[in-house]
């Protein structure tokens, strides 16, 4: 259908019945058209300015085709809102539940009003393709999603929803929240459409046995003549509704001018029924409408079951947005606890945490000592005392004693939320290997649809008679439905056992990365210890030991590393007066931390960071210095800082069980002392390096590659973001850095360091089973399409083999939710 047969062109400029952009009828048109704009080269007249507008918008942009090759029209086109009305979803606080952060790009979900075709989508990428500032734009034409990535520093949101509305578009932030509802709305219709194609199927083959009865034992023609009315009656509505998944998919992908394993399944499905409807009402040849009903039930199962094994992949991301509770208890400017929304928190907000209430949001203890659960999130099944100073975890749960705390992360910013969007990322992602399978599969469409052709014409020679039949055995026997299964099914149930083992994919090409991962390297601080560090020693020259504490616990103002909650742990003990830095204390990667207190600059970190001339390379410790910056620029040390840390006791069986896998270990640290010697002798580890910055460590694993090795690295740190992101399969801590959450491809919950042995297992499973199921689905079509080229294998059977040949795939799949 053509932009002339939805919207007439007027007969002459200024006359027009019908609106050419939405096709409803013009109220000017019998006095002339007051709004005209040409478009492909001839006047239209438009029913408002609104539409007008629209039009002479996608004109002026170059997409007049966009006329062309529309199949609807569209709705009415509203004026464009106000620009104060879109400027407000600029506002930081408007865009804090929506946009988030990639590097340096906004992205964002937004529902769109008015999508009716594939045409819309294309017409809507091109425009914002168009546009400065645009990284990606993606729509969904299922779900009229659209998906943007932008600079925000160049294009603000407003411009991109004005843009929008100029092209006859409103688009409105995406509810994540509404996304588990579409999910088991999706189900439910596959549901239905799968019970009608069943009960379908059950009647049809009941009627379609007594003809197959009456054709060996006869049967007179009035009652063979019933059958098959009865038949084509009830296989109808399975035809047209049960199968209407696969005609739209169909149609989709030719408009697009490519192939996806839907084109011969409805071209076999269509044939099939029209030629058993032609037998039928000319009472010649056979009729195959139990086939049809039998080929759709087989089919709309096992894609039920890729369904549901998508779902439960997803549930670990659901679970995630409903650990936090909706409600918070917050102090009052009088002093009186109110009930609010917990979307109504802000940082510094003081809150109570009843016993056996979950944490509305990421907060840090006032007062108050209690246990708190996180099993949710870390999977520690025992509670975990929390006190003064002691993090806590929107969505954990509070046991038995009230707790006072001070709300730190809101809304995008906690932990959950975090984790949730890297969870989605992963999800969204198609690893390399599913690329692959893709194109493989479009390219077996492509040659089927050719083979078909040829069995069709070689028949011509040998039977007229028998050549459709047996061309639709081969369309349906050889329909790649096995090989586009068989790698997402494996992936998402491997991606869903261990999100259950604490062990989060962020990013969708981790399990084939893992397979053939030949390196580990691990960061030392809070990845192979505990990172719990206490104070052994401290010694002060020139300035007393509570002025020392005073001076190192303002220089840690705001910090999250381990270091840092050891020496307000200890401050705290001995009651060291409280200090305020003038400035922000500076965090340098790798160095320490430097801030102006008291008219003076101070330094706490690494001898190479805070002394003017010393070698710390013969440290037995990890030691610290505290030093001041005198007049003429030299650093002068007042206070030498012993810190001490011990070894996580699972870290020792989980290098052991690397080496027994052949990978090779590396530590490689930023502690410049003999610890990382220590620790990578303990633990038998195959090299180690120290006093590395993050610039280091991402050029020694650049190295690494370069020799051909893959490499997985492990840390917590903002130090080891750099090397997390050049790494084939950056790991990091649940408790590290947000900077090193989002830089790695997995987050291990709880800091569950043994959760990496089961995903190097489970990651080698997959790619067996990815390789069996396709090894499967490509031997099964190469063995039926002999027979079924020759007439050996009638529509029913070649149905029934290829639906179960999908069941296969998927059944061997999910053998990857039970570890071994």
């Amino acid at each position: 259908m053509n932009a002339e047969t939805l919207a007439p062109a007027p007969a002459a400029a200024g006359v027009g019945t019908y609106c050419y952009h939405c096709g409803l009828p013009n109220p000017s048109a019998g006095q002339g058209a007051r709004y005209i704009t040409d478009v492909l080269g001839e006047p239209r007249a438009f029913c408002c300015p609104g539409c007008q507008a629209v039009a002479e918008s996608i004109v002026s942009h170059g997409l007049s085709n966009y006329y062309r090759e529309r199949d609807q029209v569209s709705p009415t086109a509203a004026l464009p809102e106000a620009d104060d009305i879109l400027a407000r979803f600029d506002h930081p606080a408007a865009q804090k539940d929506f946009v988030h952060r990639e590097g340096r790009y906004a992205c964002t979900d937004l529902s769109l009003e008015g999508l009716t075709c594939a045409a819309c989508a294309w017409l809507i990428e091109r425009r914002l393709g168009q546009q400065t500032g645009i990284a990606q734009a993606t729509v969904n034409v299922s779900n009229h999603r659209l998906r943007v990535v932008w600079d925000d520093t160049v294009t603000p949101l407003s411009q991109v929803m004005a843009t929008l509305e100029h092209i006859g578009y409103r688009a409105r932030p995406f509810r994540s929240d509404t996304h588990a509802a579409q999910l088991k709305q999706a189900s439910r219709a596959q549901l239905i459409r799968l019970a009608v194609a069943g009960l379908g199927t059950m009647q049809a083959m009941m009627y379609g046995l007594g003809l197959y009865i009456g054709a060996f034992q006869g049967i007179s023609e009035e009652y063979r003549d019933y059958l098959r009315w009865i038949s084509g009656l009830v296989t109808t509505p399975v035809f047209l509704y049960a199968g209407w998944p696969f005609y739209r998919a169909a149609w989709q992908a030719l408009k697009t001018r490519s192939l996806n394993m839907d084109v011969p399944v409805s071209i076999a499905l269509i044939g099939t029924f029209l030629a058993s409807w032609y037998a039928t009402l000319t009472q010649a040849g056979e009729t195959y409408f139990d086939s049809v009903c039998m080929f759709i039930f087989f089919l709309l199962t096992s894609r039920y079951l890729e369904l549901k094994a998508r779902q439960r992949a997803g549930e670990t991301a659901a679970s995630l947005l409903t650990l936090t509770p909706r409600l918070a208890h917050r102090r009052s400017a009088t002093g009186d606890w109110e009930t609010l929304s917990a979307d109504d928190l802000v940082p510094g907000d003081h809150i109570l945490i009843e016993a056996g209430e979950a944490v509305p949001c990421d907060a840090r203890v006032v007062s108050g000592l209690g246990r708190v659960s996180e099993a949710l999130l870390t999977g520690e099944p025992l509670p975990v005392e929390k006190g003064p100073g002691d993090r806590l975890i929107g969505g954990s749960i509070n046991h038995d004693q009230p707790l006072q705390a001070e709300v730190t992360r809101t809304g995008q910013d906690t932990v959950l939320a975090t984790l949730q969007q890297l969870l989605s990322r992963a999800l969204s992602e198609k690893p390399l290997i599913a690329q692959k399978a893709d194109r493989m599969a479009r390219f077996f469409v492509g040659r089927v649809l050719v083979l078909a052709v040829a069995v069709y014409v070689g028949w011509q020679f040998v039977d007229p008679s028998q050549a459709f039949w047996a061309t639709l055995a081969v369309l349906v026997a050889t329909c790649p439905c096995a090989l586009s299964v068989a790698t997402p099914a494996a992936l998402t149930t491997a991606t869903h056992t261990l999100a259950r083992e604490g062990f989060l994919l962020t990013r969708g090409h981790v399990l084939d990365s893992l397979s053939q991962a030949t390196h580990v390297v691990f960061d030392k601080t809070g990845t192979l210890t505990q990172g719990r560090f206490a104070l052994a020693e401290l010694t002060a020259s020139g300035i007393d030991r509570q002025r020392a504490l005073s001076l190192m616990e303002a220089l840690e103002t705001g910090a999250s590393h381990p270091i840092a909650d050891a020496i307000r742990q200890q401050a705290r003990s001995e009651h060291v007066p409280l200090l305020t830095p003038e400035t922000p204390p500076q965090l340098h990667a790798g160095g320490g931390v430097s801030a102006r207190i008291d008219g003076r600059d101070y330094r706490l970190g690494h001898a190479g960071f805070a002394l003017t001339d010393h070698d710390a390379g013969s440290d037995e410790h990890l030691v610290l210095w505290l030093s001041e910056q005198l007049d003429d620029g030299r650093l002068s040390a007042l206070a030498r800082v012993i810190v001490q840390d011990i070894l996580r006791p699972e870290a020792l069986p989980v290098l052991q069980a690397l080496h027994a896998r052949g990978l090779k270990t590396l530590l490689m640290s930023g502690d410049p002392s003999r610890v990382p010697e220590q620790v990578a002798n303990a633990l038998g580890m195959t090299s180690w390096q120290r006093g590395m910055t993050p610039s280091d460590k991402q050029a020694a694993i650049a190295a690494l590659q370069a020799d051909g090795a893959v490499v997985v690295m492990v840390g917590d740190g903002v130090n080891d973001a750099p090397g997390l992101g050049q790494a084939h399969v950056g790991v990091a801590m649940g408790s590290g850095t947000d900077l090193a959450q989002t830089t790695a491809d997995v987050v291990l919950l709880g800091d569950r360091l043994p959760s990496l042995v089961p995903a190097f297992e489970l990651a080698t499973r997959t790619a067996v089973i990815i390789r069996q199921n396709l090894r499967w689905a490509l031997g099964y079509n190469l063995a039926i399409l002999p027979p079924a080229a020759l007439g050996y294998v009638p529509p029913w059977l070649a149905a029934l083999g290829m639906s179960l040949s999908s069941l296969v795939v998927v059944i061997n799949a999910l053998r990857l939710r039970r570890r071994h």
